[in-house]
């Protein structure tokens, strides 16, 4: 893996997030604490860039995991944010129960309007606090395979470690000091229970880290598994439609 210099890096980005809001005469910045480590580092670089009277986190429980909501809250507290709790089991169950008749969804339909509804009360949320834009918690490994949900948790307005590999944010967070019960959390999206990333996507983030590092920055893949090669190409030509604009018709 690359060698980088984590602490200019984090100056670095605290100044792009601080220039990207003001650009946009915002407010401050508002997202959903999930209890992982990669929100917790979004979290954290956007109180370091504006100050934690500036940031909002949202806590969105659907159906998910007491802890998930307990290790956000310790996020806030420990970050000194304003931290608000919008339960949506209710309003995602009556959606359920209002369209099953007509539509018998499968179980991914089901896991993906869950990111799709929060994203909706973060924006909601963020314009009736006054105008704060949504950052994003996006790590390069998960970006680049597609493992977000398209208009749920990939629906925000900046990705301040879209660029940053897995282990690279892991780096991060020791550096911005976040609680090593986050940092060593086994990742999640709370789709299911028991439902971890590595689990479902079938390789681990630090094989994950490796190959698509490598083929960033096309270098040689030998020593890896062609299976997991294969997989991690296969899913990043799949997901290709959830990073673009939607295509439009071209007149010729």
């Amino acid at each position: 893996m690359r060698k980088l210099d984590y602490i200019e890096l984090i100056k670095d980005i605290e100044n792009w997030i601080k220039e990207y809001v003001n650009s946009a005469s915002a407010k401050g910045i508002i997202l959903g604490l999930s209890g992982g480590i990669d929100s917790a580092v979004t979290a954290a670089l956007s109180v370091n860039a504006l100050g934690k009277e500036n940031v909002v986190g949202l806590g969105l429980p659907c159906e998910s995991l007491p802890q998930d909501l307990e290790d956000a809250k310790l996020i806030a507290e420990h970050l000194g944010i304003s931290f608000l709790i919008l339960d949506l089991t209710s309003t995602y169950q009556e959606f359920l129960k209002s369209t099953t008749p007509q539509i018998e969804p499968n179980k991914m339909a089901i896991a993906n309007f869950k990111p799709r509804l929060r994203m909706s009360a973060i924006y909601y949320a963020g314009q009736s606090l006054g105008n704060y834009l949504v950052g994003g918690t996006g790590n390069r490994t998960e970006i680049a395979i597609g493992y977000f949900t398209k208009y749920g948790d990939g629906g925000v307005d900046f990705e301040p470690i879209g660029k940053f590999y897995k282990c690279e944010v892991r780096e991060i967070a020791r550096i911005l000091k976040i609680p090593e019960k986050i940092i060593t959390k086994a990742p999640s999206a709370g789709l299911w229970e028991g439902q971890t990333d590595e689990g479902e996507i079938g390789i681990t983030y630090n094989i994950l880290d490796e190959i698509i590092y490598r083929m960033d920055f096309n270098l040689d893949l030998e020593g890896l598994k062609k299976d997991d090669i294969e997989k991690v190409k296969k899913m990043m030509i799949s997901s290709r439609h959830k990073i673009m604009m939607p295509p439009t018709f071209k007149i010729t």
